[in-house]
């Protein structure tokens, strides 16, 4: 059985700190920290980590996206060693080590996370379920380019995939056997295949600009 973090501790992340991710658009949103947090939970059971540090690990592993995207990560752990309400709960080797499980989580260091924390948000943190990985690739290219047309999207989008998840890319997974190996190579068959990745490009990218029509519309 799943084991579930302390009551008190969610309800304050949910009352607190969730409702701040509906600031950073649908990219790095509240659905995408509750996936991180999902995904970070089911780690604890293979790894034997303290079930409420892996929660609040996840829980504000983004929340330096209020500032530069390049350095959230680093903002994103003085967030966490800065919130004193922490302290009711965790010591402060385990503040500590939170912290740099948040500053360790980002997909693009090119070291190994500092603890088995750091390793489990960076698992965490990566959805490879394919269409999820290629969504919000899209929806990043469309919120922060709006500028570029259909085929320039393609192209900030391929290069993306190579640079990020291609066999040659910089993710790295830190846990064996987890559950986004086997999703991580079906992405990289879909980017050595490019006129299926690029039939699925345009199938989400088509669907993501009908809807930004109908709720301008609206």
């Amino acid at each position: 059985m799943q084991q579930k973090p302390n009551l008190e501790i969610m309800s304050f992340i949910e009352r607190d700190i969730l409702p701040r991710y509906n600031a950073f658009g649908r990219s790095h949103g509240l659905l995408h920290v509750q996936h991180v947090i999902r995904n970070s939970l089911e780690l604890v059971p293979l790894t034997g980590a303290d079930v409420n540090m892996v929660y609040v690990i996840a829980a504000y592993h983004d929340l330096g996206m209020e500032g530069p995207r390049a350095i959230h990560h680093i903002t994103s752990g003085k967030i966490l060693q800065a919130d004193a309400r922490l302290r009711k709960w965790f010591s402060a080797e385990q503040i500590k080590i939170m912290k740099e499980a948040v500053e360790d989580h980002r997909a693009s260091s090119s070291r190994q996370p500092r603890s088995i924390y750091g390793k489990i948000v960076a698992e965490a943190d990566r959805d490879l379920d394919p269409e999820t990985v290629f969504t919000r690739a899209i929806q990043y290219g469309l919120e922060n380019y709006p500028e570029k047309n259909e085929e320039e999207q393609w192209q900030r989008f391929i290069s993306h995939m190579e640079e990020k998840y291609s066999i040659n890319g910089y993710i790295r997974l830190w846990i064996p056997n987890s559950p986004n190996a086997k999703r991580l190579r079906t992405i990289q068959n879909m980017i050595d295949n490019k006129d299926e990745l690029q039939a699925t490009f345009k199938r989400i990218f088509k669907s993501l600009t009908n809807n930004t029509d109908e709720e301008n519309k609206i």
